[in-house]
């Protein structure tokens, strides 16, 4: 371990916080009157408080003054048993650390012998109480690593009580790179939680509401390079401090902070993991998602009469808005496939391919489709049926075209299905002659329309006549349905203004 050779006092903070090229030691004293600062080996520490007895050294058998120090984490770790089994060697090694005259290591190496395994978890607890040297716990740790003596349930305590630690510095509006220097040294020691400590870390921020520090921890942990990655790296997996602390913004419905945060943190020359793309790919998915729901809502009400219609300038914002979120997918996808390899690529189209049935634009979604389908990754039927609906309400005839090619090798139940969805799309935009060609299709193939899909269409060909005066799609279309007996007897009438005449016939 290496040796301290000077520290610098941080009186506005009442901490004393010596530096080392590795390592640093933290007192966080309760109330004190005196300090006294001698220099050894390491910085040797004594505190002294005449009115407070409980920082006074436990006493060699006494166990119950290991109490007097108010510690929430020892009372609740020590029980009656171990009041009775502790030994002098015990009370000795803990004089001696506290001292701190010599290297923890070298106080441990020499009383071994006489320190057994629940005595080493007390002196991690002891040291890791407040108004302790929290650093000498993990020295401790450090050594109990090296000496193979550290199992599941010493491992399970020393992750709790530096989790506790980490919460408390945290609390306390701790700097941000000492945090980060915590963790390192939490590494190096050994300490294997089984779960990403730097997660824990912005979890912790973003639970007492310090969002910039998060921000902040997180641009440290990317300047610094730290390797993040703890166990699994699956597609469900968070990925590092970037994407986890965009994660915690989108948990909480701030997807558009979540955007801001990953694309603010690469336009800065930091390198977020690439997962945190996809977080963010997903925050705009969601937004655009929620943003669509709203308008949908405002457009309810101004046909209700509750609110003014939207006017050009109003429209104007929304779309920009909107292809505001989109621009920034596809920025972030860019660069999840400019900085990662060909495993992520499915996952990349198929956010696309949400957004931009979402943004309802047909065309690039159809792209999206085929480039899943190209990378392994085949997006579900009823996602191709939706994208036709997208294209015939534009009229895109290319991607109708090629996407209804698929029917050829369809089943009945599969076939009707599409056809139906791509009726939909046409009457959606308002292209009732083509929605009319479908229908007749789907009856040549045997296949009878929904009843509900029949009645719009004849409604919307028949709205036709009165623009148009073309009556001979809609006479098609009846004498079809007529054919099939899906319809009853048609009366046609037609009014010759200028003969004042009406001519009438039976269908």
């Amino acid at each position: 371990m290496a040796s301290a050779h000077g520290f610098t006092s941080l009186t506005n903070s009442g901490i004393t916080h010596t530096c080392s090229s590795q390592r640093y030691h933290l007192l966080i004293p309760q109330i004190y009157q005196k300090i006294n600062l001698q220099s050894c080996s390491r910085v040797s520490t004594i505190i002294c408080n005449s009115q407070n007895p409980s920082f006074a050294v436990a006493k060699r058998s006494k166990t119950r003054d290991l109490r007097l120090f108010n510690s929430v984490e020892l009372d609740s770790f020590l029980t009656s048993d171990d009041e009775g089994e502790m030994s002098d060697g015990f009370f000795e090694a803990i004089e001696e650390l506290e001292r701190m005259n010599r290297e923890p290591s070298d106080v441990l190496e020499e009383m071994n012998e006489r320190l057994s395994a629940r005595e080493l978890q007390l002196v991690l607890v002891y040291f890791s109480q407040e108004g302790r040297d929290s650093w000498c716990a993990l020295e401790v740790f450090e050594w109990l690593r090296k000496e193979n003596r550290v199992d599941e349930e010493t491992m399970e305590l020393m992750v709790s009580l530096m989790c506790a630690w980490l919460k408390k510095l945290i609390e306390g509006k701790q700097d941000v790179g000492y945090v980060v220097d915590i963790l390192v040294d939490m590494d190096c020691v050994g300490l294997k939680p089984g779960f990403s400590m730097i997660e824990k870390a912005v979890s912790f921020y973003w639970e007492i509401g310090e969002k910039e520090r998060a921000v902040s921890f997180v641009k440290e942990v990317l300047k610094r390079g730290i390797d993040y990655y703890q166990g699994d790296r699956s597609e469900g997996h968070k990925g590092g401090p970037a994407g986890y602390l965009a994660w915690k913004m989108m948990a909480d419905g701030k997807y558009r902070d979540a955007v801001n945060l990953v694309i603010n943190l690469k336009e800065s020359g930091f390198r977020p993991e690439a997962y945190s793309y996809l977080i963010a790919m997903t925050a705009v998915v969601k937004e655009l998602n929620e943003f669509t729901k709203a308008l949908r809502k405002v457009k309810g009400f101004s046909k209700s009469g509750l609110v003014a219609e939207l006017d050009p300038d109003d429209v104007g914002l929304i779309e920009k808005y909107q292809s505001d979120l989109v621009a920034d997918g596809v920025r972030l996808s860019n660069w999840v496939i400019q900085e990662e390899g060909p495993s992520l690529h499915g996952l990349v189209h198929e956010r696309l391919l949400a957004m931009f049935i979402i943004a309802g634009r047909g065309l690039e979604a159809e792209r999206q489709l085929w480039n899943m389908k190209f990378v392994g990754k085949e997006a579900d039927s009823e996602l191709y049926d939706i994208v036709l609906a997208i294209c015939a309400s534009q009229n895109e005839e290319g991607p109708i075209a090629r996407l209804v090619s698929r029917t050829e090798i369809m089943g009945s139940v599969r076939k009707k299905k599409t056809l139906s969805w791509l009726l939909r799309g046409y009457m959606k935009g308002g292209h009732f002659d083509d929605a009319a060609e479908i229908l007749i299709k789907m009856l040549d193939c045997g296949l009878h329309p929904e009843f509900l899909d029949r009645v719009a269409v004849l409604q919307g060909v028949r709205k036709r006549i009165r623009q148009t005066g073309d009556v001979e799609a809609y006479l098609k279309l009846c004498k079809r349905l007529s054919d099939e007996e899906l319809t009853g007897p048609c009366v046609i009438y037609l009014h010759m203004r200028k003969h004042k005449l009406w001519v009438i016939k039976m269908l």
